[in-house]
């Protein structure tokens, strides 16, 4: 008997590597200069852009993988590999918390940078590819997994400056480094699916 897809689990994962209480302090620079009754438009229209450009990469993460004839346990590592690495940023962040997106003027961010890559980041799709991949089966508790995990990050973007007022800097570090751990964790378990499924081939 197959047992059910992990679709709460699932939107976890999904959700911390969308990373929103990490990307609080930035979207809150990124917004800085805008006119701050435009502040909830701006975050809701990014976010249906971010959340467009993840459903394409979750329905369609399937052909671009078999275009490069990518097998399922090479998805895996290299999916536990890349966790592993944004866990460690999440635990060892950069010691001058500079961003590269920080914008100087007063015009509207249109796409870039809260979109894409801050929703729809590198991370984001490579998770969405590994998991099309691993489970073709399960594309609709995916896309159940994924709107799950979008709402979550809406809801922390949207009340990111009571967030911030509430938690300061250090409570935000602290509960980012604490996601952190918790994905560390998960990598090092795909990485060791990964290594299982490729065992059997060795004899």
């Amino acid at each position: 008997m197959e047992s059910p897809f992990p679709i709460l689990s699932t939107a976890i994962l999904l959700f911390f590597i969308l990373d929103p209480i990490g990307n609080i302090p930035l979207l809150l620079s990124i917004l800085k200069n805008v006119d701050k009754q435009r502040h909830t438009k701006i975050i809701i229209r990014e976010m249906l852009i971010g959340l467009f450009i993840l459903v394409t990469f979750l329905f369609f993460g399937k052909q671009f993988l078999s275009l490069f004839h990518l097998e399922t346990e090479a998805i895996t590592i290299s999916g536990g590999i890349i966790f592993f690495v944004i866990s460690l940023k999440m635990i060892f962040p950069s010691p001058n918390g500079e961003s590269l997106f920080t914008t100087k003027d007063s015009d509207e961010p249109l796409i870039v940078p809260i979109a894409m890559p801050m929703i729809a980041g590198p991370a984001a799709l490579a998770t969405l590819l590994v998991l099309a991949k691993t489970n073709s089966e399960h594309t609709g508790e995916l896309f159940l997994s994924l709107i799950i995990a979008w709402i979550l990050t809406a809801v922390v973007l949207l009340f990111s400056p009571y967030l911030y007022k509430l938690l300061r800097t250090k409570g935000l570090s602290a509960l980012e480094k604490l996601m952190g751990m918790l994905l560390l964790i998960m990598s090092v378990q795909m990485f060791i699916d990964g290594i299982r499924g490729l065992i059997p081939t060795f004899y």
